[in-house]
């Protein structure tokens, strides 16, 4: 099978597609013709080793020393089962299905065998909503699970103030329409290309951050999401961290590893088939292309999710 092999942290050129093995399923697991990966923030820190020096060492030896434990990186994936373990009672060959790889990686390779229950190395796995396509699955499965996870730190309540930095991205997207979801009267902030496009979201106010430098006057919040991460700061940023209302929250993406339960997943499927979520593909490559799709995230400017081909 064709798989997407990185042999040595650095730039998006050491990834090369390469023949290998095509894995068996174990009993207690099935195997998935994937049909649509992704290039995530997580993605790139894996292929380059570029992380903060105080998270250097736990990075070194959850993911390698000096090169990526597993050569197949990837945690992404969309596809369908197309064997099953004897001891899988959950799904089926046939089935849809989407989810994240967990620390074994793999996801850019044409199949890959998921163990039926979650857990933090070996990932999730839940049936794909049927309204979603693979590419989109893809951005549903990353964005949703960082989104959830970190705006229900807020405890949002209905009428609360939300203001979501970062709003155009994969996370940012889903948190926008979560958080709206919810009740909550919620403020992107963005670039002036995006700001439009926050706002079909569902953003009551949208910020752009090239042109203000703080929020409206008065304006408090009780969670101050920052999709984007810490390493990015702008005067907008502290400005909006100071805006807390008593009580208020400042959250971050990079407040921890991302968990993967499949119940969380499952949730992101029930708010999609609700009509509650929309995942956002901003460009799609094919596998063959792995290295130009890098090249693009990397660069900081992409609007929802970039998936990878894989038919």
């Amino acid at each position: 099978m064709k798989a997407v092999i990185c042999e040595r942290c650095g730039p998006p050129e050491v990834l090369r597609v390469a023949e290998v093995p095509r894995p068996t399923p174990r009993a207690d697991e099935v195997r998935i013709r994937i049909r649509a990966s992704a290039v995530t923030a997580s993605d790139i820190f894996i292929r380059s080793g570029r992380v903060k020096p105080s998270l250097q060492v736990p990075f070194r030896l959850m993911m390698g020393v000096t090169k990526p434990r597993h050569p197949v990186i990837g945690l992404v994936f969309s596809g369908v089962i197309d064997e099953t373990g004897d001891q899988i009672r959950r799904f089926k060959r046939g089935d849809a299905v989407y989810g994240l790889t967990g620390f074994r990686l793999g996801a850019y390779a044409e199949y890959r065998c998921m163990p039926e229950s979650d857990s933090r190395c070996h990932g999730c796995l839940a049936l794909r909503p049927e309204s979603l396509s693979d590419d989109e699955a893809t951005a549903a499965a990353y964005g949703g699970l960082l989104a959830l996870q970190y705006v229900d730190k807020g405890d949002v309540q209905a009428g609360d103030e939300v203001l979501v930095y970062g709003a155009a991205g994969t996370s940012g997207t889903i948190a926008v329409q979560y958080a709206r979801s919810l009740g909550a009267h919620v403020t992107g902030v963005c670039s002036t290309t995006n700001v439009d496009f926050v706002r079909s979201l569902g953003a009551r106010e949208v910020l752009d951050y090239t042109r203000v430098d703080a929020p409206p006057a008065g304006a408090r919040y009780a969670l101050v999401l920052d999709s984007v991460g810490k390493a990015k700061s702008s005067r907008l940023k502290t400005a909006c961290k100071n805006a807390l209302a008593p009580g208020g929250r400042y959250v971050s993406i990079d407040d921890g590893d991302l968990e993967l339960p499949a119940r969380r997943l499952q949730q992101v499927t029930t708010l999609i088939e609700s009509g509650a979520l929309l995942p956002v593909v901003g460009r799609t490559y094919q596998l063959d292309e792995i290295v130009e799709a890098h090249r693009f995230v990397e660069q900081g400017h992409k609007r929802g999710g970039v998936a990878i081909s894989i038919v």
